[in-house]
């Protein structure tokens, strides 16, 4: 008789990598919202919150893109839907730094790509986001 043990793996995000993937959402979505604040009333300081806005979550997305891909040869899984949340992290963070990009012009020639750019990296949080908490979960067969 041989016993065999089958290995289990968390299924859950590490609460480092939820609190970061968590933390990017509401920075582009508030350099979303003073994007739309700026083309409503051309107060030059909408433009810099959006510009360090964007550099926060650029740091927050990249550091849990960081624990994305650490996560994918952490295990010997190799799901699809891993691969898509980190995708998606992935181009978060390049249109999010092609927008960081943008913001660092003068606030007059920085929009509308900027805010088309900010609405677009707000969707792709969002749905990174969606990804990465819906992909993982806890306990029974997957």
């Amino acid at each position: 008789m041989t016993a065999t043990a089958d290995r289990t793996y968390p299924t859950t995000l590490h609460p480092v990598h939820a609190i970061l993937l968590a933390g990017t959402l509401p920075l582009f979505l508030g350099a979303t919202l003073s994007d739309i604040a700026y083309t409503t009333s051309y107060h030059i300081q909408w433009s810099n919150f959006a510009s360090w806005l964007i550099a926060g979550a650029l740091v927050f997305a990249g550091l849990a893109l960081l624990c994305a891909i650490i996560g994918l040869f952490r295990t010997d899984r190799r799901d699809a839907r891993a691969w898509m949340y980190m995708l998606l992290l992935l181009a978060t963070w390049v249109l999010g730094f092609i927008n960081a990009l943008v913001h660092a012009r003068d606030a007059w020639a920085m929009m509308p790509t900027g805010l088309i750019l900010s609405v677009l990296v707000t969707a792709l949080a969002c749905a990174a986001t969606a990804a990465g908490f819906c992909g993982h979960h806890t306990g029974g067969a997957q």
